[in-house]
């Protein structure tokens, strides 16, 4: 039940785990569509969590809610976009749960999200086992970091955008 992009028979299976709070994983975002642009038709991004930070399981709650509404990707845009809104950073003070969850609202608004769905699964922690699961998922293949890239499986050791290129063209010549 993870979101993906790219054809589901890829010859390559690339997969993140992620943090919605993770400054790094904002920052990536754009070079991970740009890969998947360039290998157009071979490869297939799978999205797992890694909750991580304060904020991470709202905003996990907070784009998988805008997945029930098909919605997944974008809301994951807006929220790498306006991470330094609502993303705690070291060594400040944490935005209250009502005032993060707020601005999620306001997010919501901009998406075009049924409110009435997002405010239930934001108070109910609607989506806690899935992102449960990422997490123990990626525990078990010993994630400890985010952003955690498997290429066909294969972990990605040094993290950055000439070594996960190179990993996929080795994924492919297979």
């Amino acid at each position: 039940d993870s979101p993906t992009l790219g054809p589901a028979d890829a010859k390559v299976t690339l997969v993140e785990f992620y943090d919605p709070e993770c400054e790094s994983c904002a920052a990536f975002g754009p070079i991970v569509k740009k890969i998947l642009k360039d290998y157009d038709g071979k490869i297939k991004l799978v999205a797992r969590y890694m909750p991580l930070h304060p904020n991470s399981i709202p905003s996990a709650t907070f784009i998988e809610a805008a997945a029930e509404q098909g919605k997944y990707w974008q809301a994951q845009e807006i929220i790498f976009q306006k991470q330094s809104q609502w993303g705690q950073k070291h060594g400040e003070p944490a935005a209250t749960p009502a005032d993060v969850n707020a601005l999620f609202e306001k997010y919501a608004a901009e998406l075009g999200l049924d409110m009435k769905k997002m405010k239930a699964a934001l108070a109910q922690n609607q989506y806690a086992g899935k992102i449960e699961r990422d997490k123990k998922d990626g525990q078990g293949l010993g994630v400890r970091k985010t952003p955690t890239f498997f290429v066909n499986g294969r972990e990605l050791v040094r993290f950055g955008e000439p070594d996960l290129r190179a990993l996929i063209d080795e994924e492919l010549k297979k």
